[in-house]
């Protein structure tokens, strides 16, 4: 389906979403925000079920002989879907600051000395022919990265905002660990702002190899197509997914 269709049905869906709001309720968030700190967890490897995820979180469990990394990685990253909807209530525009209060969140307790940091050293992504930038060139780039967001935020779709945001952040890889679950806590900031739902990028193997293989296209070829399809596509199921609850 062109990109444009996907947005046209993105908003007539959003538009039933919106005389469902009274419907809407805690439970229903606390639950799509366990499975999205899963889905986003499972992406970067972190071996924890649906199910572990939620005791870890909700009940302060520890899963034996799952490592002590993967039950702070469901910790922080339900604590960071709390920041960014904090942050989305304010309607403010996002900035560095919140970016690297996000990142510090992600990576708390697991890596004090560069979370929330930018890296000073050049890092490799297995498995991919991409190169991230250099060290000596973050801080032009993240300004760029600001000065973009600034110029497009009340302009572009809030979708395709979104998608830019987060692939743009994730080819700069301005940290050195949780460069893809802060990117796309990143856009799920900005379609909540939007009141837009969460959109749950799956982390079975058949969906990562689609996400990854629509990044590696818009880092390797300049052509971020597919991978804006892909976002709107996700956003799409989500409202769906949504919307299936409350009717």
């Amino acid at each position: 389906m062109p990109l444009t269709n996907t947005l046209d049905l993105i908003g007539t869906l959003k538009a039933e979403l919106n005389q469902f709001r009274h419907l809407d309720n805690a439970k229903i968030q606390e639950a799509l925000a366990i499975e999205y700190t899963y889905e986003s967890n499972r992406i970067e490897g972190n071996t924890l079920t649906l199910q572990e995820t939620q005791l870890v979180i909700e009940k302060g469990l520890t899963i034996s002989g799952k490592p002590l990394r993967e039950h702070l990685e469901a910790i922080n990253h339900k604590e960071a879907i709390d920041y960014i909807k904090e942050l989305a209530q304010s309607k403010s525009a996002l900035t560095e600051h919140d970016l690297k209060q996000i990142h510090a969140i992600v990576l708390k307790s697991i890596d004090k000395e560069n979370a929330g940091a930018y890296r000073n050293v050049p890092v490799m992504i297995s498995g991919s022919p991409f190169v991230p930038p250099q060290p000596y060139l973050l801080s032009k780039l993240m300004e760029e990265y600001f000065i973009f967001y600034n110029e497009n935020k009340d302009t572009l779709h809030p979708v395709v905002l979104a998608a830019e945001m987060h692939e743009r952040l994730v080819t700069i890889h301005p940290f050195i660990d949780g460069n893809g679950r802060t990117s796309r806590l990143v856009m799920n900031l900005i379609l909540l702002q939007h009141g837009y739902p969460i959109a749950n990028i799956k982390g079975d193997a058949e969906s990562r190899k689609r996400y990854y293989a629509a990044l590696e296209k818009a880092q390797t070829q300049d052509d971020k197509s597919d991978f804006i399809q892909l976002i709107a596509e996700t956003v799409k199921e989500s409202l769906e997914k949504y919307l299936s609850i409350l009717r």
